[in-house]
């Protein structure tokens, strides 16, 4: 089974066999949602649609999704975690619940692979479900359906909120109990007594049941709309339909991993060799994926930028850690462009950007090793009169604030320490380690609360502010395209109950002529109290009509296009593909103040604004 048979198989499934769309796979850089600085589930292109707006594509839906977490980097290396990963769902918009999402999950799993199913057995299949709390019952309801299915009592677990609760995307909006399947990937036969806690259950597909709304004051109250969420990991899936324990084992890593080894120099990798060689792979294809997206962000040191630069400095780390001397990132980007290229039209598409980039960040990390090799060099040696003292005379924060400051990384440094005689065992090792470790918690400390601060609110907030600032971007990209020319388009935008943020195609700085001429276009159209309607269509009908938006969505699905102004009246100012929410007349935003403009990566510009 390959990861191109494997998606068919799945959207097939629901599609043709029990009615669902097939929707588009949204961008790994969130639209208008500052509550997660990428993708990391299904559900956040989809919060509008489970808050009950409607969706143009119906109530029944399916789609592959590109997603990115980081919350587990350091466990990528062993069997099962990935930075980035492709996640197949299936989707009901208040249609079906628990009952018709348990048995279609039951049916594609265990189902005849002449049906279009994977037939795998149901003796090595397990589930769990959320046990109750204070705030919602235990799910006796999905383990009954489990049971009528075949699955025995003794291979179900209740387990609490941590393990089986998802949601929300943000701070609020809808959440809810789930239920897990788990395959076993050991040897022999799977254990009658199923004990989420051994590692050789591997967890491949989930169930959520939104049936809850988090409010800000931390409580839960039903949702009017009931929704299921389900997510199967491709990668796991994949690994066991091929019989093998980890994804780094299937088709979509050992091209990349055979090249690793053989620029390393080494056929066969021990334990280490091993977790460095996944680690680069893995890293390495999340930013081919982050590079090559339509909302691409540049390597730097905030937000998306931030992640994308370390996860490309610790592939080139271990890559030196293997005794990788030559540059290579871009060799297995390469592999990867080509592998998912067919699928992933965007990446062929963007390679020679990917390659740009990849090759850029990987000369700035071989000068910033240099430069930190000569700042850790100096002072080892201002303290060398100190060194008969031992470790605890040498600074105890100045590894973290060189791992800070250059990236530069703690293992080097270590080494070094090591090399000149100041660390001599293993308590000195430790030591140091423990410092590190210190001062690290209190930077994440202090990032996590920036972070916090920084990214509250976003689409999954229908709050009245958030619209506003939604419905401003419209008069404001439209706006932009009056004034600078047809040639803008969106490439970004990023809401909270503040400010809007907006990113367009442009490649010169606007003139401060330019800027006044937009801030009072968009409020010449506030001052007409223009109303703002929506109607359905197909992409093709959006085009003739003259709506802007990224055409991404395939031939002959429909879509949501919002219309300010009268069409009947002749005072149509924009129209435009959207999903998120929006006032019902521009009189409500009040009064449109562009705040700054700025550069935000190559012939991409970056407009702060608020609403007064």
């Amino acid at each position: 089974m390959q990861a191109n048979q494997l998606r068919r198989l799945y959207i097939d499934f629901f599609v043709k066999k029990h009615g669902h769309a097939e929707i588009r796979g949204a961008s790994l850089i969130p639209e208008n949602d500052p509550t997660v600085l990428f993708t990391t589930a299904g559900m956040h292109p989809l919060v509008p649609y489970l808050m009950g707006e409607k969706h143009p594509s119906g109530k029944r839906l399916a789609d592959v999704q590109k997603c990115i977490r980081t919350g587990d980097i350091d466990e990528v290396g062993d069997d099962s975690h990935l930075t980035f990963f492709e996640m197949l769902g299936n989707w009901s918009l208040g249609d079906y619940f628990k009952d018709g999402a348990i048995k279609m999950s039951f049916e594609f799993l265990t189902g005849s692979s002449d049906d279009g199913c994977l037939e795998l057995p149901l003796k090595k299949l397990a589930v769990s479900c959320f046990d109750g709390d204070n705030d919602a019952p235990k799910d006796e309801e999905s383990a009954k359906i489990w049971q009528s299915l075949g699955v025995p009592k003794a291979r179900i677990a209740f387990l609490p909120k941590k393990d089986n609760w998802w949601g929300p995307a943000g701070q609020t909006g809808p959440c809810g109990p789930d239920t897990e399947m788990f395959y076993w990937m050991g040897g022999g036969d799977a254990p009658e007594k199923f004990d989420p806690a051994d590692k050789n259950w591997m967890e491949i597909w989930n169930d959520v049941f939104m049936q809850y709304n988090k409010k800000e004051d931390g409580s839960f109250e039903e949702l009017k709309q009931k929704n299921v969420d389900t997510g199967m990991g491709l990668e796991r899936v994949l690994s066991v339909l091929n019989g093998v324990r980890s994804p780094f084992e299937t088709e979509l890593f050992k091209s990349a991993i055979d090249e690793i080894r053989l620029l390393a120099g080494y056929d066969k990798p021990d334990a280490e060799r091993q977790k460095a060689e996944r680690i680069i792979a893995d890293h390495l294809r999340a930013a081919t994926f982050i590079l090559g997206d339509k909302n691409a962000v540049a390597p730097s040191n905030t937000d998306q930028g931030y992640i994308l630069r370390r996860s490309i400095r610790r592939a080139i780390r271990y890559g030196r850690k293997l005794g990788i001397e030559t540059d290579f990132a871009r060799k297995i980007a390469g592999i990867f462009v080509k592998s998912y290229g067919d699928f992933y039209t965007e990446l062929g598409e963007n390679a020679e950007k990917i390659f740009s980039e990849l090759s850029q960040e990987e000369t700035k990390f071989n000068k910033t090793v240099n430069k930190g090799l000569s700042m850790l060099r100096k002072e080892i040696e201002l303290h060398e009169a100190d060194k008969s003292k031992g470790i605890n005379a040498f600074p105890e924060d100045f590894c973290f604030e060189m791992f800070a400051t250059y990236g530069f990384p703690i293992e080097m440094t270590m080494e070094e320490l090591h090399g000149n005689g100041w660390i001599k065992d293993l308590q000195d090792r430790e030591k140091v380690l423990h410092d590190f470790e210190k001062y690290f918690q209190k930077h994440q400390e202090l990032s996590r609360v920036g972070a916090e601060q920084k990214f509250a609110g976003g689409l999954a907030d229908h709050s009245v502010e958030v619209t506003r600032q939604h419905t401003a971007t419209h008069l404001l990209h439209q706006s932009l395209r009056n004034i600078l020319g047809t040639h803008v388009e969106q490439r970004g935008s990023n809401i909270t109950k503040e400010r809007l943020r907006f990113d367009f195609v442009h490649g010169d700085k606007m003139s401060d002529t330019e800027k006044k001429a937009v801030e009072e276009m968009v409020n010449e159209q506030i001052k007409k109290a223009l109303p703002v309607s929506w109607s359905e269509m197909t992409v093709e009908e959006a085009k003739a009509k003259g709506a802007i938006g990224l055409f991404g969505e395939k031939y002959g699905e429909k879509v949501k296009v919002y219309t300010v102004g009268d069409p009947d009246k002749g005072t149509v100012f924009s129209m435009e593909i959207c999903g998120g929410p929006h006032v019902k007349n521009t009189s409500e935003l009040g009064h449109f103040k562009l705040v700054k403009e700025e550069s935000s990566s190559s012939g991409i510009r970056r407009i702060k604004a608020v609403l007064e």
